[in-house]
């Protein structure tokens, strides 16, 4: 390799890296300090990296500058979770500095690394160390050593790494938690992977690639991927065609070119996502016409990644065996642009205000509409939803501004990210870390209020709700010096673990007597829990809190057996 590392050297370390955490994802999500059924840090950070894996992948003979490009808007757009979203900033900070080169010495190496740590602290609010931004900020300090010495790349990096490895060992001493658990860090170990796939790389290693995200019946319901079609009616697919495709351009895209673009798909679609980076445009609609679509894009420069999915299509594949109904959608799907249906072209009209709102469990669902919510994404514990998935949901939405309620902490960082690709839309986050401070929020709004008296309204009304959640321990460890068996129920509040016992009713009093003070309990109860045995646990409540209003909800979410809010 010598003293430079080219675009080729990148492109397949960038590859290696991707697969070996793809490989070890699951010993990843071992590591998770809390041992419920939620560990998914390896698997975030997984369907991060691979969304830019495969965008790197596509890439023959590419420049140093297509191949960043290609890490930073894959890994961007794919960020999913805290950690996913940590490890797409220190992709993008790493890429930026490589941008203006034809090939990296060490010196330019050590400035990208400085650049990652640099990046990545930004995004976020409150950092620990401990953590993968400790790890990182100590191989960036070490390279940035190393490098005024040490110009040939393989063995400098090869010490960096091997310092990463002792960080890693050594956050156990910084965050007591994880100490006091046996584990190191979940998301260091997860960059290391990445790290010494990479090097393996580098070496020169054989490398079978495989940059498919293997998903076993659990984490594909968990995704937010859709494994079964059979709850949506093709009455309400209203533009057959799924279309995506790239425009590829000669030069840099302005905002007025894009904004065109995103205002004539519109016109003639929804589900629009439509955003740019440098001279690429990405474009996503569904639409009765993907062939205007098509002629648009093609005005703008040459396409690429073209890709149409029949929807109505697919969904009597799935559910429907009868051939005639097949060939009468097809049919009517083929008729020109005058038989469309009366005012289905006709523009919506825009209003005030928008929310999106993320939750698992048709139950929760229900609720937030019911609150106004107009897209629900789902998702939550061991299911974030993407940057890209939540600006998806935001494109659909009429509105002037639109409010994004995450309704988890390891979702927040991936909603706040929204408003860097959607430059264009009015976009806050309401900060809910939980589904009841979600629902806190919704009732808090005020329709005649200004975008900021909402804002600090909604996010004031987050410290007015209690939130606890009751699940199972999936291993054994230890937890603020208490001794946590597998199968063990816990009950989970705003600052850690209330109980942990051998039952949902035990958990459920000692947890309640440590929330605080309330008048009114909601408890929404999973998918795993029948109503009478909510309405039950309900009684045993109020026999030992009599003063206290308790109201039962069906939620239907995975993970937990209930999530509960006191007021």
């Amino acid at each position: 390799m010598g003293k430079v590392l080219s675009a080729r050297d990148l492109q397949k370390a960038f590859l290696a890296g991707a697969n070996q955490l793809n490989a070890k994802k699951d010993l990843i999500n071992e590591l998770n300090v809390f041992p419920v059924p939620d560990g998914d840090t390896g698997t975030n950070m997984t369907m991060t990296i691979l969304s830019a894996a495969k965008e790197v992948a596509k890439i023959e003979g590419g420049s140093l500058k297509e191949i960043c490009k290609a890490m930073s808007g894959g890994s961007l757009r794919g960020a999913r979770g805290n950690s996913g979203v940590i490890l797409s900033q220190l992709i993008r900070g790493f890429t930026k500095e490589l941008l203006e080169v034809k090939e990296a010495d060490s010196i330019v190496l050590a400035k990208a690394f400085q650049r990652a740590v640099e990046t990545a602290y930004k995004a976020v609010m409150k950092p620990k160390e401990g953590t993968i931004l400790t790890v990182a900020k100590g191989m960036a300090d070490k390279i940035m050593e190393l490098s005024l010495t040490e110009e040939d790349i393989l063995p400098l990096l090869e010490k960096v790494v091997a310092y990463g490895d002792e960080v890693l060992k050594k956050t156990p001493e910084m965050l007591p938690v994880l100490k006091e658990a046996g584990v190191v860090d979940s998301g260091g170990a997860g960059l290391m992977c990445v790290l010494e796939g990479a090097l393996r790389s580098l070496k020169g290693e054989k490398i079978e690639l495989d940059l498919e995200f293997k998903e076993d019946s659990g984490v594909s319901a968990l995704t937010g991927e859709r494994k079964s079609r059979g709850e949506i009616s093709t009455a309400d697919i209203r533009f057959g065609y799924c279309t995506e495709f790239m425009v590829n351009g000669d030069h840099p895209f302005s905002d007025e070119e894009v904004e065109k673009l995103r205002d004539y798909l519109s016109g003639i679609g929804d589900s629009i996502v439509c955003f740019s980076d440098e001279d690429l445009i990405k474009v996503h609609v569904h639409t009765n016409h993907p062939g205007d679509a098509f002629e648009k894009g093609l005005s703008l420069g040459y396409l690429s990644k073209m890709k149409v999915d029949n929807m109505r299509l697919e969904h009597h594949e799935v559910l429907i065996e009868d051939a005639s109904r097949i060939a009468a959608m097809e049919k009517l799907e083929e008729q020109p642009k005058s038989a469309e249906a009366p005012g289905e072209s006709e523009p919506v009209e825009e209003k005030d205000f928008g929310f999106v709102a993320v939750c698992s469990g048709d139950g929760l669902r229900d609720i937030f509409l019911d609150l106004g919510v107009d897209q629900v994404v789902s998702g939550g514990q061991s299911m974030n939803p993407s940057t890209e998935d939540l600006c998806a949901a935001v494109e659909k939405i009429h509105a002037k501004h639109v409010f994004i309620l995450p309704n988890n902490k390891n979702i927040l960082l991936a909603a706040q990210q929204v408003k860097d690709i959607l430059e264009d839309r009015s976009v806050s986050v309401v900060p809910s870390k939980t589904i009841p401070q979600g629902i806190s929020a919704m009732i808090s709004f005020q329709p005649e209020g200004t975008v900021e008296e909402n804002q600090e309204g909604m996010e004031d009304s987050l410290s007015m709700v209690s939130s606890g959640e009751i699940t199972y321990a999936v291993r054994d460890t230890s937890i603020d010096g208490r001794e946590i068996h597998k199968g063990d129920i816990l009950f989970l509040g705003d600052q850690g673990l209330l109980s942990a016992e051998k039952s949902i009713s035990l958990a459920m009093k000692e947890g309640l007597e440590k929330m605080g003070e309330g008048e009114i309990l909601s408890l929404y109860y999973g998918e795993g829990v029948t109503e009478e045995e909510a309405k039950a646990l309900e009684k045993e409540i109020l026999e030992y809190m009599p003063n206290l209003e308790v109201e039962v909800h069906a939620g239907g979410q995975a993970v937990y057996y209930y999530l509960l809010s006191l007021e």
